[in-house]
């Protein structure tokens, strides 16, 4: 059990004892974790801060890394909206400098340095592909089916990129299952792999789980958490196999 814990403004305590508890009800034990201690302790992403550095710092010593001053919307108003996609706009290069070199001076002057981000320079052109475990063979063209990649947050946090690669290879993760929508994900995370001299676990993308409407289950759409459907009467033997409420 890892706590990724990096938003801070909405990843508070009581929230991770709550998800604690509600897992447990649910069923979910584990023999690693924040609660029960384990080998590669700490299991909070915001305690575990040192290794993503070190591997940022790797990045950047190797030049598959350059700082960035563009913000989403900058981003998105270079791209005119109608190349962008609502997950992650492929980001046009304009702070990407002409070689491999990651220097500050790469950051256009129009933009003020506290807004720095790092970026992954992906190599444009080259097809990533993977053997996905129920999906079975999945390619994506870097460059074209995404772009060069958030790594290092203008707020001095890893992205989601980097961390998940750097817990997953320090922790021994054998096997990644998670959903669907995070195919291409698996794309630019291998290169991050390959980058740091890392060997990648293998790969299952399962199809998401969705509402009545057929939309998949998120917070901003008001998807029912597993404490809201405990307090309407749900018992976890039912919904393992089906439950609406009354």
């Amino acid at each position: 059990m890892r706590i990724e814990d990096l938003d801070t403004a909405r990843c508070q305590p009581r929230f991770v004892g709550a998800a604690l508890e509600d897992l447990r009800w649910f069923g979910f034990y584990w023999q690693e974790g924040p609660d029960v201690g384990g080998p590669f302790a700490p299991y909070l992403q915001s305690q575990r801060l040192d290794y993503y550095r070190k591997a940022l710092a790797k990045l950047k010593a190797d030049g598959h890394v350059y700082p960035c001053g563009c913000s989403r919307q900058d981003v998105l108003r270079a791209l005119q909206a109608p190349h962008a996609t609502e997950e992650e706009p492929l980001y046009p290069g304009t702070c990407r400098p002409s070689t491999g070199h990651s220097g500050i001076s790469s950051v256009s002057a129009s933009q003020a340095a506290p807004r720095i981000n790092w970026r992954f320079r992906v190599p444009d052109g080259e097809l990533v592909g993977f053997t996905d475990n129920r999906l079975g063979t999945q390619k994506f063209v870097a460059g074209r089916d995404f772009g060069d990649f958030v790594v290092w947050r203008h707020d001095d946090v890893p992205a989601y990129h980097l961390a998940v690669v750097v817990d997953d290879a320090q922790m021994r993760i054998t096997e990644v299952v998670r959903g669907a929508d995070l195919l291409s994900s698996t794309a630019r995370q291998l290169l991050l792999y390959r980058a740091l001299g890392w060997t990648p676990p293998e790969f299952a993308h399962c199809e998401l789980v969705t509402d009545a409407a057929g939309h998949r289950l998120a917070k901003r759409n008001d998807a029912l958490s597993l404490r809201t459907l405990r307090e309407r009467g749900a018992v976890p033997s039912d919904l393992r196999y089906g439950w609406e409420p009354k």
